[in-house]
């Protein structure tokens, strides 16, 4: 087994505040990634936005558990990074960059490492995270269509 390191990029012409919220509204990922739940872990009864050090339980749409990630960097508008701590690739780190653009949108950099990759799977991740951003930035395109 090798390290790895992928990185992907996309542009939405939604503003990194809207980019951000999708990131982070777990109701809407099964709208633009191939999730079909993901589900912050909080206290029963506690409202209150994602915080570094949060967890949340990704499932396919199998209903399996694929995996759990801790947040573990949150800077609002800009970056959105978590570690794996159970499940298949429980060595990956990702964050998920944001930039704003002098046209008024966002270019959108989600990066991630593997420390035990399999050989040959730098292919596969990489065209998995570009499907990833790319529907990300769609949804976030959506949203500024439905509110125009």
């Amino acid at each position: 087994m090798t390290s790895l390191a992928v990185s992907a990029s996309s542009y939405s012409s939604a503003s990194a505040a809207i980019v951000y919220a999708a990131l982070l509204d777990a109701e809407c990922w099964p709208l633009w990634s191939p999730y079909a739940d993901v589900e912050w872990d909080v206290p029963a009864g506690v409202d209150r936005p994602a915080r570094v050090g949060d967890l949340r339980t990704i499932r396919s749409s199998t209903g399996r558990t694929c995996c759990r990630e801790r947040v573990v960097e949150m800077v609002p508008n800009q970056r959105f990074s978590y570690e794996q701590n159970a499940g298949l690739f429980a060595s990956h780190r990702g964050s998920v960059d944001l930039a704003g653009t002098s046209q008024g949108g966002t270019n959108i950099t989600w990066s991630a490492t593997y420390r035990h990759a399999l050989p040959l799977a730098h292919r596969f991740r990489r065209r998995r995270l570009q499907v990833w951003v790319h529907d990300l930035a769609s949804y976030a395109n959506s949203i500024v269509i439905r509110n125009a």
